[in-house]
């Protein structure tokens, strides 16, 4: 798996959780949207949904991200990536890591968890094999109103003939490097298509960005103490820690707006 990580940028499938359990997770996030509405593209829900740490620490998961970034790991966000049913909600040809802010453009991985089938109709993740390995591509801000990125980055005239579909079923793991160019067509199918993206990092990376980004330590130890540490929820939905979700949201989307 790490050789084929290496090589292409990318990993997928890794199955984590069967379908019960995949389907239990969606239920939850369901009954927290009837508490507080969509929470689609909100960071750290971890903060506000103490299981969605508990899918963060799985061991198989974490494995794998010990093998790829070493065994002092930080996670430093979990977003709700969702596609409601036949919408033109997608995601344009880009790269994580260009506006991130981190010193390093190796020790991190992103795990995109499918909580409902991902595939070519509901608008799977796709992948250019090897593009981490050329470096950071010129990005353009685009005026999409059904880009999910929040600066419309798109990187343009992509080669669609080289780009790899990553279907998943629910409990199914992808990974893919900061530099790798993925994107994701529109919905086209009758159900959600519900994706929870999780970014980890090594503990000696850096923000270069701000001085008040924060993480959690979620294997190994932090020696480096380069980030402020996230407080996870207490329970399913915590709403003591609701307003400090809020206040990390704003932080990170100011974070990533910056040049």
């Amino acid at each position: 798996m790490k050789g084929f990580y290496e090589r292409n940028g990318y990993f997928s499938p890794l199955k984590i959780y069967n379908a019960k359990e995949a389907n239990f997770f969606r239920s939850k996030l369901e009954d927290t949207e009837k508490k507080i509405g969509k929470i689609h593209y909100i960071v750290k829900t971890y903060t506000i949904m103490k299981w969605v740490y508990e899918i963060a620490t799985n061991s198989i998961l974490l494995d794998f991200v010990e093998e790829i970034i070493g065994k002092n790991i930080l996670l430093y966000n979990a977003t709700f990536i969702i596609k409601e049913p036949n919408t033109k909600t997608h995601v344009s040809w880009h790269q994580d890591l260009t506006y991130w802010g981190f010193d390093n453009n190796e020790k991190q991985v992103s795990a995109w968890l499918a909580l409902s089938k991902a595939d070519n109709i509901s608008g799977c993740m796709q992948m250019i094999p090897g593009s981490h390995k050329n470096g950071f591509f010129e990005h353009h801000s685009i005026e999409d109103k059904n880009n999910v990125l929040l600066r419309g980055q798109t990187v343009k005239n992509i080669d669609i003939n080289n780009a790899v579909s990553c279907p998943l079923e629910p409990g199914e793991v992808s990974f893919h490097h900061g530099l790798t160019l993925h994107a994701s067509q529109p919905n086209s199918s009758n159900d959600r298509r519900i994706g929870l993206n999780f970014q980890f990092i090594s503990t000696d990376m850096k923000q270069l960005k701000s001085k008040n980004d924060s993480a959690i330590c979620v294997r190994g130890i932090d020696t480096y103490n380069n980030f402020k540490k996230d407080k996870v929820a207490k329970d399913d939905f915590d709403h003591e820690a609701y307003q400090y979700l809020i206040e990390l949201n704003n932080h990170y989307n100011e974070t990533i707006r910056k040049n």
